[in-house]
């Protein structure tokens, strides 16, 4: 089971670099990211204006907890290589929600969580995390 979980996770990571790829951004995986002693996100993405650091998570169940280590190491990760830190998560059959740390819940114990309801009320999706903003027509 941990390998399915560690499959749908790598690619969840690589449809992300393909949309960033299919909107001119240049995007890459990052080897052993949470695997290493130096913090490390799971994608590096920029479009030579923006530089972001992503953690991924493809969530099947209704929560996800993120480990308070994991985001600092996100944070400290996008502070030192001048990148903005973003958690994307896809919770199944959703769309991908760009979540800014400060948006998650603090639990019990220093760790984070998240949900479907707070990605909806507070993420962004992936065409608004890039910048792409369509305008509706008002009738």
């Amino acid at each position: 089971m941990v390998k399915n979980k560690k499959q749908k996770g790598s690619n969840a990571e690589r449809e992300l670099i393909h949309f960033f790829w299919k909107q001119g951004w240049a995007a890459v995986r990052v080897a052993g990211s949470g695997s290493m002693k130096y913090p490390s996100p799971d994608i590096v993405a920029s479009n030579a204006v923006r530089r972001l650091a992503i953690e991924c998570k493809a969530v099947g169940d209704e929560k996800k907890y993120l480990a308070q280590e994991d985001v600092e190491q996100l944070c400290a990760f996008a502070q030192k290589f001048g990148a903005e830190a973003w958690l994307a998560v896809r919770f199944d059959d959703e769309n991908w929600y760009f979540m800014n740390v400060e948006d998650l819940r603090n639990t019990k114990g220093n760790n984070y969580s998240l949900d479907i309801t707070l990605a909806k009320q507070k993420g962004l999706l992936f065409e608004e995390a890039i910048g792409i903003f369509r305008q509706q027509k008002l009738i």
